[in-house]
């Protein structure tokens, strides 16, 4: 054992490094914090499980964050040269068993000069928070309006054909973390990961505010049967699933001090409508939470296997998730 990890504490009865933990709040109760293991390895000393991340600074998580345009290609050809992830967006460690395997779903429409921004950044933050992972993006074609939530419910079904799971993170591909110790893992509660947006002066905008980037388990997802599909255009589908999260019996847990900051890409709406709708469905939220969502889509996909993600193509229209209005 070299100096570096000589710096260890007793935790659960085990000599820890103290470089390869995740200090994270303690699910609904914020403020208690704990050190958990991201990834377990066997270490000579006493044979206990050592967690592992490579360079990890627990007290200093804050990431540069470069938002200059880049093409994919050349995405690809940087993070590809000294990596192994396989065809779909695929990687996970070789030197250790993850605690997660995390499917990032990335709802898209025209926003081509973003997703490689969005990939140059994250991929190598995850590797080094050594989670199995792979990005899928789901991309919206058609004319009608866009459709956030249902993306995100058909990236999940597809998601769930490819592996088995744990934990799911819907993440908008102009939202860049600034802190890697915001780790994208889930927990026993549903996870808010973008609480502080630059957008936003670093302040959360009211309390239920679910959006930008969220975690559940896949379990969690299926029980409060994912997001509402009737949000046509944009706003009020975060403040659904917020409730759904509530009725499911859930609280949502949230990073602590400045680990949950980020960046969000300069952009506007590009001929996506703002939806009207939204507050009337918000007042149905509990009566339409067990017949529109996961169980009431259908859907035929065109599923791509690209080098850095796995594309699903799908043209939605409102006959795809029929329910009765309220």
């Amino acid at each position: 054992m070299n100096a570096l990890e000589s710096k260890v504490f007793l935790y659960h009865g085990v000599y820890t490094d103290l470089r390869f933990v995740m200090r994270m709040d303690h699910g609904a109760y914020p403020g208690n914090t704990e050190y958990v293991s991201i990834c377990q390895r066997s270490h000579s000393l006493m044979n206990p499980k050592w967690v592992h991340v490579d360079n990890w600074d627990v007290e200093e998580g804050q990431v540069d964050v470069n938002m200059s345009e880049i093409t994919l290609q050349e995405v690809q050809q940087s993070l590809l040269m000294n990596s192994d992830i396989m065809v779909g967006g695929h990687w996970k460690p070789v030197d250790c068993t993850p605690r997660w395997k995390v499917a990032i779903l990335v709802p898209f429409r025209n926003r081509h000069e973003h997703l490689p921004i969005l990939l140059r950044h994250l991929i190598p933050i995850l590797q080094r928070q050594r989670l199995h992972f792979a990005f899928y993006v789901i991309e919206q074609t058609g004319s009608k309006p866009f459709n956030r939530a249902m993306l995100f419910n058909v990236g999940f079904l597809e998601a769930m054909k490819d592996l088995d799971w744990d934990c799911m993170i819907f993440h908008d591909v102009d939202h860049i973390l600034e802190n890697d110790r915001n780790y994208y893992g889930c927990k026993d509660m549903p996870r808010h990961f973008a609480v502080k947006l630059d957008k936003y002066s670093y302040l959360l905008p009211y309390t239920e505010f679910f959006g930008g980037v969220s975690g559940l388990t896949a379990d969690q997802f299926q029980k409060i049967n994912g997001f509402p599909n009737a949000f046509w255009g944009w706003g009020g589908e975060d403040d659904d699933l917020w409730n759904r999260v509530q009725y499911g019996g859930y609280t949502v847990s949230r990073p602590e001090g400045d680990i949950g900051k980020y960046k969000s890409i300069p952009h506007h709406h590009r001929g996506e409508v703002q939806f009207l709708g939204r507050y009337n469905l918000l007042r149905h939220s509990k009566e339409r939470q067990n017949v529109d969502g996961l169980n009431n889509l259908k859907y035929t996909p065109q599923v791509t296997r690209k080098a850095l993600y796995t594309n699903i193509t799908v043209n939605l229209v409102p006959d795809l998730a029929p329910v009765s209005d309220y």
